[in-house]
């Protein structure tokens, strides 16, 4: 059993997401893959000339020239890998992506230090080069970018879970034929209408965010780590609901930055992954992202049951902080609910 802070101002939204993690909890657990793992770093540099960019495309994606780049940005420290260089030209302008493993910090740090030692050693194989920019928003970080959605950027990780028909009757008040023709509506074909890119979901960002300031993670990163697509088709002759949430870009780490603060050191050590994992780097920090993955899950298959059943606004009205917490309308040993998911598979 796992127990999921969340750190918000939206009433409801704990509430609501308790509710999914009560049902995929009914339903046996929710089931977790990481598909990649690589924080990346898109530097902007620029040549002479569109037949010089090209000169530099190509020695970078060439064997020998990937090899002598890795080497100079792995040189700078004892966990960051680079993994895998994406080059692209506009005009003259050459950006190049740095894929890289960080180990379990988020790694901004990490890959910008090797990316600077990276360039230096470019700039001393094509002394016409110019630096425009460490990071020339090819990365791309804190802004919308179809690049993170199809080539992902931190963690790319997908959940799923079975709901039995009884459990969404009883304990999301819906059906499965209403949930599933609601998702397409909604979170397909409504997204593809609005021109959505990663936003196939219903709020996959609520959740997200809240968990990111419970455990010390970038709020600001949200804008791409919230990605997600949620898919949901009948299972079993029709009977139950098998649901799925597909974040190709979860930007987390467990050591560093507001990962050091007490309250959020204390909620990384209740899902057990504080700090660094010694004996196989890495593992803390994708360990999180599964579970915000499937927390994600958990808050979708809530919002859309409850859309499906017409209670949005209802409940909204009746759990919402209405009344700022005063000492006198706060209980002296008040205890902040925490979302739950049982048996979390890999």
């Amino acid at each position: 059993m796992l127990h999921v802070p969340m750190a918000t101002t939206e009433g409801a939204l704990v509430a609501s997401t308790s509710r999914g993690c009560k049902a995929i909890t009914l339903g046996g657990g929710a089931s977790t893959v990481l598909t990649k793992d690589g924080m990346t770093r898109g530097p902007c540099l620029q040549m002479p000339s569109v037949v010089r960019a090209g000169a530099l495309k190509v020695w970078l994606e060439s064997d020998n020239g990937t090899a002598e780049v890795r080497a100079a940005f792995q040189s700078t420290s004892r966990f960051a890998k680079l993994r895998s260089l994406k080059v692209a030209i506009a005009g003259r302008l050459v950006f190049v992506r740095f894929t890289t493993f960080t180990g379990d910090a988020m790694g901004m740090n990490m890959i910008s230090k090797g990316c600077e030692q990276a360039l230096r050693f470019i700039q001393s194989k094509f002394s016409d080069c110019e630096v425009i920019a460490v990071s020339g928003n090819y990365c791309t970080d804190k802004k919308p970018a179809a690049i993170n959605w199809i080539e992902g950027r931190g963690k790319s990780v997908a959940a799923e879970a079975v709901i039995p028909g009884a459990i969404v009757r009883k304990v999301l008040k819906t059906t499965v034929e209403d949930l599933c023709r609601l998702n397409i509506s909604k979170n397909l074909i409504g997204s593809a209408m609005a021109g959505s890119v990663g936003g196939f979901n219903a709020h996959a960002a609520n959740t997200l965010t809240a968990i990111y300031l419970a455990t010390g993670q970038d709020p600001a990163q949200n804008v791409e780590s919230s990605m997600c697509i949620t898919l949901m088709e009948p299972a079993n002759d029709g009977q139950d609901l098998r649901i799925s949430c597909t974040m190709p870009s979860i930007e987390v780490g467990t050591i560093g930055g507001g990962t050091v603060l007490p309250p959020q050191a204390a909620c990384l050590e209740m899902l057990g992954c504080k700090g660094p994992n010694r004996d196989q780097p890495g593992a803390h920090a994708q360990r999180l992202a599964r579970v915000i993955c499937a927390a994600v899950m958990a808050g979708e298959l809530s919002l859309c049951s409850a859309l499906a059943s017409g209670d949005l606004v209802k409940s909204h009205i009746a759990l919402n902080r209405a009344v700022p917490a005063t000492p006198a309308n706060t209980p002296q040993n008040s205890v902040t609910p925490q979302t739950s998911i049982a048996n979390m598979r890999s």
